[in-house]
C-alpha cells in the first residue's frame, strides 16, 4: 500500500531559501512555470529538517549537523546502519569509496553500500508568483570593537515573496517492513526507554514520528534565521491506496487553498472516497457544508486538523485504526 500526500503552508512573507547572492543582493531560488516564475524550496532543505527533528524525537541517528564550521559539515557516529539508526532507514546514504568501511563491518552488518531514501519528497513551490518584492535592511559599522566582520557598513537587498507552499510527499508501507519480527539491533528501545517488540514495531514508531514530523515541519534550511517560516501543513491531502501513483496533481490545491480536482473528482466518482483523508483549513474553511455531506457519504475522512489528517493515516498504516471525526 503506497501513501500519497500534498502539503499545502500558511501564508507568510518568506526569505529563507535562497541560491547565490548577486553581491548583496539575496536571491530566492525559483522555477518558471507557464508565464510566471514561482519560489521553491527544496527537498533536501525539507529532509534535513526532518532528520534533526527525528533526532530532536530522541530516535537513534547517525548523522549530526555541525554548524559551527566555514561550510555545511556533518558528522557521522557509524557506519551505515539502518537496522539501527532511523535516518539511514529512512534517508538513505551512500558509501562512495567502499574500501573505508572495515571488511569485518561489511559482514556482519551484510552492508549495503547505497540506500535509496523512502520517503519521496519533490520541491516545495509557493501557491502565488514571484512578485519581485524585496526588503532592504542595513548592516552597521562594527568601531572600537576586539573583531569585525566588515569594514564598512553595508545595505543588504533581500528578495522576498509573500505566499504559501505546497509539497508533496510519498512512502510505500512495503519498504518500512513494519511486519518484520526479526529481534531489533543492540536491543533498541524507544525514546519513552520501552524496548520494541521486533523491528516491525521498531519500523512503525519511526514511521508514526515520521509522519509527526511532517505534521510539525519546522527549521527547514536557509536564511532561516532570519525569516521564519514554518512549514507545518495549513492544509493537506492524503491518500492511501494500492494503486501505484497518486492519479491526481500531486500540487492540487489552487491560489484560495481550494482542492478542486480531488474534491470534485470524489464527488463525481474518479476516486474512491474511502482511500482519502482531508485536514486543515480545507476541512474548516475551504468547503461549504453540502460539499463536506457529499465527501463524508463517499467514505472521506475529514479532519479539522492538519495534524489529525497525518495521525489518522499514522494509525491506519501501521495497523492501529483509521481515526476519524
Amino acid at each position: 500500500m503506497n501513501l500519497f500526500g500534498t502539503v499545502l503552508t500558511y501564508t507568510a512573507p518568506s526569505a529563507n531559501y535562497r541560491g547565490e547572492n548577486e553581491q548583496n543582493r539575496s536571491v530566492i531560488q525559483r522555477v518558471a512555470r507557464g508565464r510566471f516564475e514561482y519560489a521553491v524550496i527544496s527537498p533536501e532543505a525539507m529532509r534535513n529538517a526532518l532528520r534533526e527533528m527525528l533526532r530532536a524525537y530522541g530516535l537513534p541517528s547517525n548523522r549530526e549537523r555541525l554548524h559551527n564550521e566555514d561550510q555545511l559539515a556533518v558528522k557521522f557516529a557509524d557506519y551505515p546502519h539502518p537496522e539501527r539508526f532511523v535516518d539511514d532507514f529512512v534517508f538513505g546514504y551512500m558509501v562512495a569509496d567502499r574500501a573505508k568501511v572495515p571488511a569485518d563491518v561489511v559482514k556482519q552488518r551484510n552492508l549495503q553500500f547505497k540506500r535509496d531514501t523512502i520517503l519521496r519528497m519533490n520541491l516545495a513551490q509557493a501557491l502565488e508568483p514571484y512578485r519581485h518584492d524585496a526588503l532592504f535592511t542595513q548592516s552597521p559599522l562594527t568601531k572600537d570593537s576586539p573583531w569585525q566582520n566588515a569594514s564598512t557598513s553595508a545595505l543588504l537587498h533581500r528578495e522576498t515573496s509573500v505566499t504559501a507552499f505546497q509539497y508533496p510527499f510519498a512512502l510505500n508501507l512495503d519498504d518500512w517492513a513494519l511486519g518484520e519480527e526479526e529481534p531489533t539491533v543492540d536491543g533498541a528501545k524507544a525514546p519513552n526507554g520501552e524496548p520494541y517488540a521486533n523491528r516491525g514495531a521498531q519500523h512503525a514508531d519511526w514511521l508514526r514520528s515520521t509522519l509527526r514530523a511532517i505534521a510539525e515541519l519546522d527549521g527547514v534550511a536557509g536564511n532561516h534565521a532570519r525569516s521564519y517560516f514554518p512549514m507545518a501543513p495549513a492544509s493537506v491531502v492524503l491518500r492511501l491506496t494500492d494503486r501505484l501513483t497518486p492519479q491526481y496533481d500531486i500540487y492540487a490545491f489552487v491560489d484560495d487553498g481550494s482542492l478542486p480536482e480531488v474534491v470534485d473528482g470524489i464527488l463525481h466518482g474518479d476516486y474512491p472516497g474511502n482511500e482519502f483523508i482531508l485536514g486543515g483549513r480545507i476541512v474548516k474553511e475551504r468547503l461549504d457544508a453540502a460539499t463536506l455531506d457529499g465527501l463524508k457519504e463517499r467514505g472521506v475522512r475529514l479532519h479539522r486538523m492538519a495534524a489529525d489528517a497525518l495521525n489518522a493515516a499514522s494509525n491506519q498504516a501501521t495497523g492501529g485504526g483509521a481515526d476519524a471525526d
